[in-house]
């Protein structure tokens, strides 16, 4: 969002950098942490050049990368669903997913015998070191410059086609790093669709922290606190799904309006400003 555009294969780009994750690390997991390290890496990386394409294609021939980024998400599903129910299923398990990752490779647990691990204390990093990126580098600054005024950008010597493709990169490249975190830290394997919703809810809670890093632990926590308390609910009382539903859709529109509000003032000033120029 930070350099204009939006990445809406999450849920495609988090499946398949999670399976990648799953089938190098298998392999590798005689390395020790040095294989987990690259296998979590091949994820981000495929999950990255996924997206990047749909950066690619905005930058050469100017396609919404919203159309592209969706469709390409739904292709990567079905490829992997394929992928998870044929070639690479477990035999030994009655579930559709590929084989476990070693132990050896598996995340510590923080709070047993639940499965909060180490995972969290990489997402602390990830946020920090995307916090310092656009903020205290320049490349970071051509991001955020070339969001807020693309020709102005573009006048001042900034490559704004290739910043649109790195962004989308790192964009994908997140979501492979929160797939294969999921599979180290509490799946060890591939099950069929078991991120299914991560992609949306990731972006959902950025927008609920109006697109600042800094804002995404409480945000992302403030999120997963709704949907626990929606779940404690139907589990424990007559509450029904739908109106469980309901709640945090209220509630959710209550907590974006204000930042859906930022941006549309935000983009009227920068209208203003184009039309004084």
């Amino acid at each position: 969002m930070k350099t204009g555009s939006l990445n809406l294969g999450g849920e495609g780009q988090v499946y398949s950098g999670a399976f990648i994750a799953t089938v190098t690390a298998i392999p590798l997991s005689r390395f020790g942490i040095a294989g987990g390290f690259i296998a979590v890496l091949a994820g981000m990386v495929f999950s990255g050049s996924a997206a990047a394409l749909s950066g690619l294609c905005k930058a050469r021939w100017n396609t919404n990368e919203l159309i592209t980024s969706f469709l390409l998400s739904n292709a990567l599903i079905l490829i992997v669903n394929f992928l998870v129910n044929g070639p690479f299923l477990d035999p030994s398990t009655n579930l559709q997913s590929t084989v476990k990752i070693d132990p050896s490779l598996r995340l510590p647990l923080i709070l047993p015998p639940s499965k909060f691990n180490t995972s969290f204390i990489t997402a602390l990093a990830a946020v920090a070191a995307v916090h310092i990126f656009l903020k205290r580098t320049k490349l970071g600054y051509e991001f955020r410059m070339t969001g807020t005024n693309e020709i102005f950008a573009r006048y001042g010597g900034i490559n704004t086609r290739a910043n649109t493709v790195s962004a989308m990169f790192l964009s994908g490249a997140f979501y492979g790093l929160a797939g294969a975190l999921a599979v180290f830290g509490t799946y060890y394997g591939t099950v069929k669709e078991f991120s299914a919703g991560f992609g949306w809810n990731g972006l959902a809670a950025a927008l609920v922290a109006g697109f600042n890093p800094l804002a995404m632990i409480p945000a992302g926590i403030f999120f997963a606190w709704i949907s626990s308390g929606a779940k404690i609910a139907m589990q424990n009382s007559d509450v029904t799904f739908e109106a469980a539903s309901i709640v945090q859709s209220v509630i959710f529109f209550l907590v974006t309006s204000m930042v859906l509000r930022g941006l549309f003032r935000h983009g009227a000033r920068h209208h203003g400003r184009k039309n004084l120029h």
